[in-house]
């Protein structure tokens, strides 16, 4: 299984709302004895955890797919989960279905493109600004202070949900991991 946490590279965006699938990776990895074993040609970080393979891709966001391909074919992976931030849900919501549409999240879009829609995604409800206009700039920055008190907890739950989903069906995850919101 290849586990993919989207976001941004770099300093800059590490704590923004765009990064959330990297925290999920990050703490997955604190989790567990992971071993590095990316390569330049894969363009993201790599980690192998038991049998399956943890994924930050380097890319930058739009072009999350070429990373999440290019791992794919090198270890001959079937079956992909991917970790998002997701505007059309609250904060602290955190859904999973397979396939579906990209709902404008460029990431999405880009891994769409690259592998099909047919992987598990795992979507972590972020909000939405008050104005269209204001998505770019509310996904590029960093959570309220009030939604920070919540963060640690939320990315511990939707790692769990992740490891419960290696062994477990995406139906009996969803049921006993989905969440509605986080009371802030």
């Amino acid at each position: 299984m290849l586990i993919v946490g989207l976001g941004n590279p770099g300093a800059t965006y590490a704590s923004t709302r765009h990064n959330i699938g990297f925290m999920v990776i990050d703490e997955l990895c604190r989790r567990h004895n992971v071993h590095d074993v990316s390569k330049s040609s894969f363009q993201g970080e790599l980690f192998k955890m038991g049998g399956h393979f943890l994924l930050k891709p380097q890319t930058f966001m739009n072009l999350s797919g070429k990373s999440i391909l290019a791992v794919k074919n090198f270890y001959k992976i079937d079956d992909v989960i991917i970790v998002h931030d997701d505007l059309d849900l609250p904060f602290g919501a955190l859904r999973f279905k397979k396939g579906g549409g990209h709902g404008g999240h460029n990431g999405l879009k880009s891994a769409d493109a690259a592998i099909t829609s047919d992987y598990i995604r795992v979507r972590m409800g972020i909000g939405k600004p008050e104005h269209k206009s204001q998505v770019a700039d509310y996904v590029l920055h960093s959570f309220n202070d009030s939604e920070e008190k919540f963060l640690a907890q939320w990315i511990q739950k939707t790692a769990d949900a992740v490891e419960m989903l290696l062994s477990a069906t995406l139906d009996e995850v969803s049921s006993r991991c989905s969440l509605k919101a986080l009371a802030i």
